[in-house]
């Protein structure tokens, strides 16, 4: 079979497709940059198999490609793949849930760590010309070498300026118990963390951790973390009522989906100080414009431009993921990572 690959894949495993399918490679995978509709089309028409990330595969792809068989997407939720066309015309979906689950867990509890700790405040104060000291004249000592050196001292001391939180003992509100969530909660666990889970669509039985109403988790928890894809029911979770019911030391956390937010109203919330702060990696609009109050005006919150599962590990993981399955449609076999029409196209959580 002949497969168009488009896809960002660890390169070091292409050569185990190659070993059963003749592989032509373009778009993402050799200049990171998406084929339009009109090139997907030229140069799917006599293949077989697409293996894509981000290609917008439209229902006039798939019906102007009659020798299409099989769609792969690295991502764990396809929604670039027209899945109603693909499934009307009996073209199975593999996807690869959970390929960054530890990349957008690992760095949840980065962005934890970072804003309960002052971290990157403290590094910009430094590299802004705060608390330092001038250059030691040219043979002249500083007190460099002693045995305990402290910073500095007293009311404006960054002892003080950035003094933050332990995690031991908080109490953690994790919303959305999927593959994410549920290594958060691993993670929160080492670190001594309690845990409360609000899944209206999961239930915990094992007893490892708590599972409340949101009302509950928002009440007792001193930080809460998003990990719900975006439906209906979660657009808009977090709001001006929310961000009320939740303690006044409490930091929200967002590594999931921007939409989850209010973002005006949790923009109110950290003017008003009603919540500590928050430490966002998705937005409501994304990229940022220039003069978001994020970037120009509020000090108590933390902005990373939507890269939680950026990982090389991701890649390679999702690489294995696509390969296996390949080599089951090549043999017939049952797909393991095959999308499911009964999921309506989004998760429930992530």
């Amino acid at each position: 079979m002949r497969a168009l690959l488009t896809a960002e894949m660890d390169k070091t495993l292409i050569e185990e497709i190659e070993e059963f399918l003749e592989v032509e490679k373009g778009g993402w995978f050799t200049s990171n940059r998406l084929l339009d509709e009109d090139e997907l089309i030229d140069r799917l028409r006599d293949k077989e198999v697409l293996i894509t990330s981000y290609d917008k595969v439209t229902r006039k792809v798939i019906e102007s490609c009659p020798n299409l068989k099989l769609i792969a997407c690295t991502r764990s939720n396809p929604v670039n793949i027209d899945y109603d066309a693909a499934f009307e015309h009996g073209i199975p979906i593999i996807h690869t849930p959970g390929r960054n689950a530890d990349s957008a867990a690992e760095y949840t509890f980065s962005l934890m760590l970072n804003i309960s700790r002052n971290t990157p405040f403290a590094y910009m104060a430094l590299k802004n010309g705060k608390y330092v000291q001038e250059s030691v004249e040219k043979g002249k000592t500083s007190d460099i070498g002693k045995a305990d050196v402290t910073w500095a001292l007293g009311e404006g001391s960054p002892y003080l300026v950035f003094k933050g939180f332990e995690l031991k003992g908080k109490t953690l509100g994790i919303v959305g118990f999927g593959q994410i969530g549920k290594k958060v909660a691993e993670l929160a666990k080492a670190f001594g963390m309690d845990i409360l889970v609000y899944d209206p669509n999961f239930k915990i039985v094992d007893g490892s951790n708590r599972q409340v109403d949101l009302n509950e988790l928002l009440l007792q928890s001193d930080f809460i973390t998003l990990h719900a894809a975006v439906v209906p029911e979660t657009i808009g979770l977090m709001n001006k009522r929310t961000f009320q019911l939740m303690k006044r030391s409490a930091y929200l956390i967002n590594t999931s989906r921007g939409a989850i937010i209010n973002e005006e109203d949790l923009i109110e919330a950290l003017r008003n100080k009603e919540i500590a702060g928050a430490a966002l990696d998705v937005f409501a609009s994304e990229p940022l414009q220039a003069d978001h109050p994020f970037l120009n005006e509020l000090e108590n919150v933390i902005i990373t431009p939507h890269i939680a599962g950026a990982t090389y590990d991701a890649i390679t993981n999702h690489t294995k993921m696509i390969i296996s399955d390949l080599k089951k449609f090549m043999n017939g076999e049952l797909l393991e990572f095959q999308y499911k029409e009964e999921k309506g196209g989004v998760p429930v959580v992530e």
